[in-house]
């Protein structure tokens, strides 16, 4: 089968295809490729030609964007079996078979129906074969094809990073790369120059220049100056078509800003300065501030400031603030108006980070003269001392002069001073001021052994200006004088072993004073002399503020005497001297042979009564024992419970307690009560049946007219006769209950107790003319049928 194609759009084309058809017409769809090459002689440069393309007999080629009213013709099949009679038909498959590419299946024509796009799909693979239309069979084997968009220039050129943010320092040589750009163009680069981009500036010039191949940025000026201009915006174009009129561009913006260097000296606004500072400003604070202005930024206008002399050098210093870049002027030592009332300083200010590039711009640091003005203010009086420290004794009279604090007025005015004491503590109220002459007096008797030291502050103020006062811290120390005697340093436990020694040193004792050691540091010990002498000890100053006590006999006995007391008397070395007498106690004990004390008086007296310990334990543990029997039998004989009757000669009516619960009313069947309640209804007096009486009782009949008529007090006055008459009654007072609620009423009683044994015949059917309210009392009591309702 035979392809061929008329898309063909330069005569060079024409020709090849008119080739490609009678080539292929004598060798049955064998077509020979012939490709079209450039050749470069040597020693010439490289020539940008059009590339020749050259026909190969499975390809067609279609232009793409193609916007006519009719399908695009791409090519024709053609088999050698067509006679032109119809009887062959093509069939076309693949990719866009059918849907792009369509075949006229009897004269083999291909055309385009849509309009394609290379930057979205090259190329199109098909497949063609010929079959007879009679017989539905191939007359030759299916070949494949390719169909290939050719490339038009419908692609402008892309920055896709665009726009663009960068720096360059200022005063660089001219030629300094800054960025290369970069654009790009989707049409086929292998095909004309429509993917060819050349970079030109739009704005930005002179500053800057452009590389038209690279796209290279470069400064186009010598030292460009930050502080002239910092920012700039420069434009690039890209066009493709190597830049020939009727090419497609596109453009992108480059955000140029120049950093700093240093190179701007820092400079003075001013040669001279003047500064005004009271006398009274407080040394270590902050007086003035200056400062030296830079161009630069950042680091590059970093600045440090000195005092590089001047007669003030010595009296104010000056550093640097980083942040404001500022030289803050502080005060060294206090001003007085008085003795000097103004200074000169020579200040100098200079870069901390130098480019040495550019020293010739130099030099980077700049002096100025500042004149400081000292200003007369009125201050509190000065003391002439910043502290002091006095003196007085213990035990001093009350208005004892302790010292004297002084003070004047360091104006000219000199005025006159008053002094005063700031009680603000309990320590101040000690003491008191002359206002006029700063004498310090004591307000109390003071103890070094309780308070040593005591501070207090003394102000002082002008009289014509109160308002200015100054302080002074006083401190008072406080002298001893020999008013407390020696004693033992603390309570000795002395013991005497009952085979000592004659002298012996059984204890060595020593002393304190509460004085100071100028009037009690030396201690003097000796027995009382105002005593007897001492049979049993003795003792031995050693001279070292200590003494020993030795023993004079050779044994002691616990039994004979347990304790001894031996008067010891003390004296110091102060003037006047004191003494004072204590007493040590002597135990005797008894000890092993090595001096170890075994045991003392408490328990030799358990021994000579032959009781150990153990024995006096166990002795303890019994009578515990027969303690806790006696309360436990105690205990128990009084929970035992009582009997519940005590004995049969006891007629008394007792209670007894059941837990069980009553059965109502018919519990009542079993006793006959109603002689307690209705006399009437007794018709004789029973006799008690727990004795048997001797004594007939003073009535034993009544009618039952006299009954019915019995009022209640006589009932109950004959029942009282009866029972003090009664001689079978327990010798004690008895207490005998009558219920009797007196005479049947006619209404009739109102009690259930006697509802059982008698019947009540009275007429209740009045109650049902009383209305709706009592119907339901009507049926319980009258004859009224009650409702019923279904």
């Amino acid at each position: 089968m035979r392809i061929t194609s008329t898309s063909c759009i330069c005569p060079v084309l024409v020709c090849l295809c008119f080739v490609q058809r009678c080539y292929g017409a004598a060798h049955h769809g064998s077509i020979k490729v012939t490709r079209n090459q450039t050749k470069h002689i040597e020693g010439e440069t490289e020539v940008h030609h059009r590339p020749k393309r050259g026909w190969v007999w499975n390809q067609f080629f279609v232009l793409e964007e193609h916007m006519g009213p009719d399908p695009q013709y791409v090519g024709k099949l053609h088999s050698n079996s067509d006679k032109g009679d119809g009887s062959v038909k093509y069939i076309l498959t693949g990719e866009g078979a059918g849907t792009i590419f369509i075949i006229d299946d009897t004269t083999g024509d291909i055309h385009s129906t849509k309009s394609l796009d290379r930057e979205q799909k090259t190329h199109y693979v098909l497949h063609a074969q010929a079959i007879d239309r009679r017989t539905n069979k191939p007359l030759e084997p299916e070949s494949e094809f390719i169909i290939k968009v050719q490339d038009i220039n419908d692609n402008a050129p892309k920055f896709t990073d665009g726009p663009y943010i960068v720096t360059v320092p200022e005063m660089s040589e001219m030629g300094t790369s800054v960025l290369q750009v970069t654009a790009t163009d989707a049409d086929d680069p292998t095909y004309g120059n429509s993917a060819r981009v050349v970079y030109s500036i739009l704005q930005g010039q002179p500053y800057f220049s452009v590389d038209p191949k690279t796209g290279v940025i470069r400064t186009a000026l010598h030292n460009m100056d930050r502080e002239a201009r910092e920012h700039y915006s420069v434009v690039i174009q890209a066009k493709d078509m190597a830049g020939q009129v009727g090419g497609l561009s596109g453009s992108t913006t480059v955000n140029i800003t120049l950093t700093d260097v240093n190179d701007n000296p820092p400079r003075f606004p001013q040669k001279h300065y003047q500064l005004y500072v009271p006398e009274s400003a407080q040394v270590g604070s902050a007086v003035g501030k200056i400062k030296a202005n830079d161009a630069d930024t950042g680091s590059n206008a970093d600045m440090k400031y000195t005092i590089i002399n001047g007669d003030g050098s010595g009296v104010f210093s000056i550093s640097t603030d980083k942040e404001t870049r500022e030289g803050i002027l502080s005060l060294k030592k206090p001003l007085n108006y008085e003795k000097k009332k103004s200074y000169t300083l020579n200040i100098e200010g200079a870069n901390t980070h130098l480019d040495f590039r550019f020293s010739h711009l130099g030099p980077f640091k700049d002096v100025t003269m500042l004149k400081v003005i000292v200003g007369d203010v009125d201050e509190p009086p000065l003391f002439t001392m910043p502290s002091y420290v006095m003196e007085v004794y213990e035990n001093a009279k009350i208005g004892t002069p302790v010292g004297t604090v002084t003070a004047h007025d360091p104006d000219a005015a000199n005025s006159l001073v008053r002094y005063f004491i700031d009680h603000n503590t309990e320590e101040d109220r000690y003491f008191t001021i002359d206002a006029s002459t700063g004498t310090i007096k004591t307000a109390k008797i003071f103890d070094r052994e309780e308070t040593p030291w005591y501070n207090i502050t003394v102000a002082a103020s002008e009289i014509d200006n109160p308002g200015l006062v100054s302080h002074v811290p006083v401190g008072v120390r406080i002298l001893d004088v020999n008013d407390n005697p020696p004693e033992l340093a603390r309570d000795y436990d002395v013991v005497v072993c009952e085979n000592t020694k004659p002298g012996q040193v059984i204890q060595t004792i020593t002393a304190t004073d509460k004085d100071n050691s100028a009037n009690g540091a030396r201690f003097h010990f000796s027995l009382d002399e105002g005593l007897s002498l001492n049979p049993n000890f003795t003792l031995r100053n050693n001279e070292d503020n200590t003494a020993s006590i030795l023993t004079k006999r050779r044994r002691y006995s616990r039994t004979t005497q347990d304790i001894y007391y031996l008067p010891v008397l003390i004296s110091d070395g102060g003037v006047p001297p004191l003494s004072s007498s204590s007493t040590l106690t002597i135990r005797v004990c008894a000890c092993e042979r090595d001096g170890r004390v075994r045991t003392c008086h408490a328990e030799a007296f358990l021994s000579s009564a032959g009781l150990s310990t153990g024995a006096l334990i166990a002795i303890l543990l019994c009578i515990v024992i027969l303690l806790a029997i006696v309360v436990l039998f105690i205990t128990l004989r009084r929970s035992k419970k009582e009997p519940l009757i005590i004995s049969e000669e006891d007629v008394r009516e007792n209670v007894v307690t059941y837990d069980d619960e009553g059965g109502g009313e018919e519990d009542t069947e079993a006793f006959d009560i109603t002689a307690l309640r209705n006399p009437s209804a007794a018709e004789e007096l029973k006799y008690r049946r727990d004795v048997r009486p001797e004594v007939k009782p003073l009535s034993r009949h009544h009618p039952s007219s006299s009954l019915d008529s019995i009022d209640v007090q006589e009932f109950l006055n004959q029942r009282l006769a009866e029972a003090d008459l009664d001689p079978s009654v327990p010798p004690y007072d008895s207490l005998q209950t009558y219920a009797y609620e007196g005479h049947r009423s006619e209404a009739g009683s109102i009690s259930s107790l006697d509802s059982a044994t008698t019947h009540s015949d009275q007429d209740y059917n009045y109650l049902g003319d009383w209305g709706p309210e009592f119907k339901k009392l009507a049926e319980l009591y009258g004859e009224i049928e009650p409702e019923r309702t279904t």
